[in-house]
């Protein structure tokens, strides 16, 4: 490929994303105007846990946010008949969202579950669990905020809690059971969950 044609797709792409930030500012500016804190949900699917969540815990505001036009859109239709003004779901990339997310509102509750374990080894580079971007998700959060991640894949349940281990801002937390339950769209074809928890650390 021409270097020519590389600079100029590295630029569109770049281009590309700050327009996205923009776009997310600022309707996140109006969506969590005069709040501090959110429960987040990164991947959200179909909307099904985070929608029950919402529903039972009506005291915190919820944001799920996921790159699939359909799984949003659905996810919307279950906030609307569940009358639920608690919780909105976006299109949106992960690391987008966060720096779009406004400064005064943090990371109460973080939660990832069933993401795409990309089983290759070649493609690991591209599971969301990587240093930098527990690095961000930290730098968004407050001092014990948890983390509650969830897979049926055990080689990404592994990479998950050495990466938490090893990085200076999350401590790894022994069992201390997941705080909702409620299938998600994609849990209905797992059979061996696997959970992982880690806190913000102090």
């Amino acid at each position: 490929m021409p270097e020519h044609t590389k600079v100029m797709g590295k630029e569109w792409a770049e281009a590309r994303r700050e327009a996205n930030v923009a776009r997310l500012r600022a309707t996140l500016a109006t969506a969590l105007a005069g709040r501090t804190g959110i429960t987040f949900e990164l991947g959200c699917g179909h909307g099904h846990w985070l929608a029950a969540y919402a529903a039972a815990h009506p005291a915190e505001f919820c944001v799920g946010i996921d790159l699939i036009t359909h799984r949003v859109e659905r996810s919307v239709r279950k906030q609307t008949l569940g009358k639920l003004d608690n919780v909105i779901f976006l299109k949106a990339e992960a690391t987008e969202f966060l720096e779009a997310l406004p400064p005064e509102v943090s990371l109460a509750k973080i939660f990832i579950l069933y993401p795409d374990p990309w089983p290759k080894k070649k493609h690991h580079k591209n599971r969301f669990i990587s240093a930098a971007n527990l690095s961000l998700l930290a730098s968004r959060a407050t001092a014990g905020t948890r983390l509650h991640f969830r897979t049926d894949n055990a080689d990404y349940f592994a990479w998950t809690g050495e990466h938490l281990a090893a990085h200076p801002c999350w401590q790894v937390e022994p069992e201390i059971g997941w705080p909702f339950e409620q299938k998600t769209f994609f849990e209905e074809r797992m059979k061996d969950r696997r959970d992982v928890f880690a806190r913000r650390a102090e």
